[in-house]
């Protein structure tokens, strides 16, 4: 059987291989409830709306919740940007951009920007933000799908790229194992040592202001609301959220600080929290409460902050050679109703959908699948969820064999050992 021969990926096959990228249109939404005209013109351009964007299969969005997401995303999405820009480097890379107007905003001020996003995301935002541009800022932008695990991806995104690199991440590792943070980690540590910059992430606190800011919004209400939304964004991503090392909880925080620090430094990172008072601007949303929540809220940024990262000198001596380094290669043969796969190199966001697609055409033949994963250097959670789907659809279930000491980490990290049949 010729694998992935006249298997075609489309956008539906993006979208099962790896929602998450729905939150980014959720996110754009609230942006836009915020009062950011430029995120709701992107919304009118993709036609979403506060049902679709706001709403999952277990949960509506209340008034409140909209109230205290349209605070938190404003107060992130601006003090990035602002963070960005005092930055000095010449280069602004978002990941992952979804679908916000950064784009816009910087090219308006003459500043480079490349965003970066699952193909998925890339797909839909791209021509929606490029529509909204004249024909000049428009060289100022580029867009390019990546898997941040997957460092030849990013590579090739920056090929040909000159100058320093300010790389703003905001809602990504909070949906990422602690596997998957070591892979964006490397990437980027390697990414800066090759070109200079720096690393701002608003990921690790992002929990707390959120918290923050339904405290300032809903009152005593906070904890049911924090609940629901946490429920509206697993519904959305598919995945388990805050399972890592680089999200603090808010029950835990200080030692989930203790940790990432740790890890950070670890992944060969020195790390400068920026309290978001110090940066954050004048915000419509907050000029929405009473003046009491208000004061609250300003008080509260006061203790959380971004963090700022650069490559340590130990860092620079690491070896920063790619998870990995194999092409992906994959071989099928169907035999009496089981299909016998050989995996190569990475299954990731970039490869993934491939596997996908050839299952979903030959899936009413295929009643088991078997996996040999004695080439396989790592699988993303894009490459799990695959796995899960064909677990789902086939009545003799997945097994796989000949897994490595990573895999078997994964597997481990993630329950699927326990999902899965490992032999």
């Amino acid at each position: 059987m010729a694998f992935f021969d006249g298997a075609d990926i489309d956008q539906n096959i993006l979208e099962q291989t790896n929602p998450v990228f729905n939150t980014a249109k959720m996110t754009l939404f609230q942006l836009a409830d915020s009062g950011n005209k430029d995120a709701a013109a992107i919304c009118e351009k993709l036609g979403l709306t506060r049902e679709g964007t706001q709403n999952s299969r277990t949960t509506t969005a209340s008034p409140e919740q909209m109230a205290a997401a349209a605070l938190l995303i404003e107060t992130r999405y601006r003090t990035m940007g602002i963070l960005a820009e005092k930055s000095g480097c010449d280069i602004c890379v978002d990941l992952p951009c979804g679908y916000t107007p950064r784009a816009i905003e910087f090219a308006g001020k003459n500043i480079p920007f490349i965003g970066m996003d699952l193909p998925a995301a890339i797909a839909e935002a791209e021509p929606a933000i490029l529509s909204l541009l004249d024909d000049e800022k428009k060289k100022l932008v580029k867009f390019r799908g990546v898997d941040a695990t997957n460092y030849a991806s990013l590579a090739a995104a920056l090929e040909g790229v000159e100058g320093s690199l300010c790389i703003t991440t905001e809602g990504l590792v909070m949906y990422f194992t602690e596997s998957e943070e070591k892979a964006l980690c490397a990437n980027i540590r390697r990414i800066l040592s090759e070109h200079g910059g720096c690393w701002i992430l608003a990921d690790p606190e992002s929990t707390l202001v959120y918290i923050a800011a339904l405290k300032a919004v809903c009152g005593d209400k906070f904890m049911d609301i924090v609940m629901k939304a946490k429920s509206q964004v697993t519904d959305k991503s598919d995945v388990k959220i805050g399972s890592g090392k680089l999200s603090l909880r808010m029950k835990t925080a200080e030692d989930d600080m203790k940790t990432a620090l740790a890890f950070l430094a670890e992944q060969g990172f020195t790390v400068e929290r920026m309290i978001i008072a110090d940066h954050m601007p004048d915000l419509g949303s907050v000029s929405k409460l009473d003046a009491d929540k208000a004061a609250a809220y300003s008080a509260a940024m006061k203790k959380y902050a971004f963090w700022k990262m650069t490559v340590s000198e130990s860092g620079r001596r690491m070896d920063t050679s790619d998870v990995g380094s194999k092409d992906f290669d994959a071989s099928a043969d169907l035999r009496d109703g089981t299909m016998f796969l050989n995996l190569k190199g990475r299954l990731d966001t970039m490869t993934a959908p491939n596997l996908l697609a050839f299952y979903e055409k030959n899936k009413e033949q295929i009643h088991g699948v078997h996996v040999n994963c004695h080439d396989l250097d790592y699988i993303s959670s894009a490459g799990l969820r695959v796995l899960l789907i064909m677990q789902k659809g086939c009545e003799n279930g997945v097994t796989i064999e000949k897994i490595n000491e990573v895999i078997s980490e994964i597997l481990e990290q993630t329950g699927f050992d326990q999902v899965l049949t490992v032999v």
